[in-house]
């Protein structure tokens, strides 16, 4: 990576409600930073792979996104 220029990894896909659809994925950035890349916007996630750690988890708020209200389903 060229360290000039802010540049990411994917590091894990993210999972879907259905516990098989790809929503997203996470990118691990030059500067440490961790960040979601939606594949439509987003939505309930249900797990990642390869697994993060606790720490990594903490800073994508995994628990927030596993909370996400699922599409076409008022109740969540």
């Amino acid at each position: 990576m060229n360290e000039d220029e802010v540049e990411g990894i994917a590091v894990a896909r993210l999972v879907g409600a259905d516990g098989c659809k790809v929503v997203g994925w996470v990118y691990r950035w030059n500067t440490g930073v961790l960040a979601v890349r939606w594949e439509d916007g987003p939505q309930r996630v249900s797990g990642c792979a390869p697994d993060l750690n606790d720490a990594e988890k903490r800073e994508i708020d995994f628990d927030g996104l596993a909370r996400i209200p699922v599409r076409g389903n008022d109740q969540g």
